[in-house]
This record gives C-alpha cells, sequence and structure tokens, in this order.
C-alpha cells in the first residue's frame, strides 16, 4: 500500500478568499474517491489554524502500488482537479511512501 500526502499552499493574497479556495480544492479531491478506482482511501481537508506558519490544504490518499498511484495521476477526473489546484496553487510539497 502507497499513501500519497500532498500539502499546497494558494497563491491568493486575501485570507478569506485563499480559505474558500482551499475549501474548493478539498472539496473536489475528496470527490474524487469512488471516481477513480485506483483510489482506496482519501481524505483532504483545509487548514484551520495558523494560516499564517501552516500550508493552506493537504490531501492523504491512499492506492495499492506504485503503479496504481500512477494510473491515479493520470485519470481524467485527476487531471480536471489537478488544472483547477494548478490555477491556484503557489508551492506544492509530497511525499510518497509504503505502509
Amino acid at each position: 500500500m502507497i499513501r500519497h500526502v500532498v500539502s499546497w499552499k494558494l497563491a491568493e493574497k486575501d485570507a478569506h478568499v485563499r480559505a474558500e479556495q482551499a475549501a474548493e480544492v478539498a472539496r473536489r479531491l475528496n470527490a474524487l474517491m469512488g471516481v477513480v478506482p485506483e483510489l482506496r482511501a482519501v481524505s483532504a481537508g483545509a487548514n484551520v489554524a495558523h494560516p499564517d506558519d501552516n500550508w493552506d490544504v493537504t490531501l492523504v490518499a491512499d492506492v495499492d502500488s506504485l503503479d496504481a498511484l500512477e494510473a491515479y495521476q493520470v485519470h481524467p477526473a485527476h487531471k480536471e482537479v489537478g488544472a483547477y489546484i494548478k490555477s491556484v496553487v503557489e508551492s506544492r510539497v509530497a511525499v510518497d511512501f509504503e505502509l
């Protein structure tokens, strides 16, 4: 099993707009469960504390293998969500590790 963890800092400077965008990113990512067959579990959420220090939104997703992770990455529904994320993101960090 592979755990895929990604966090994003959003580019928006207005805290209210940034919070709305973070919530939308999380909503779209969570909606991939049941749509992308490789996903075994998905949990995405917007940051609720220390907005000046913490990243704005994080995804934790589980897949069976690195091959499944690659299939998830190229799935059309994931690509659609990714396009929205790229339109609002400033920076990204990710870690993929075995469970």
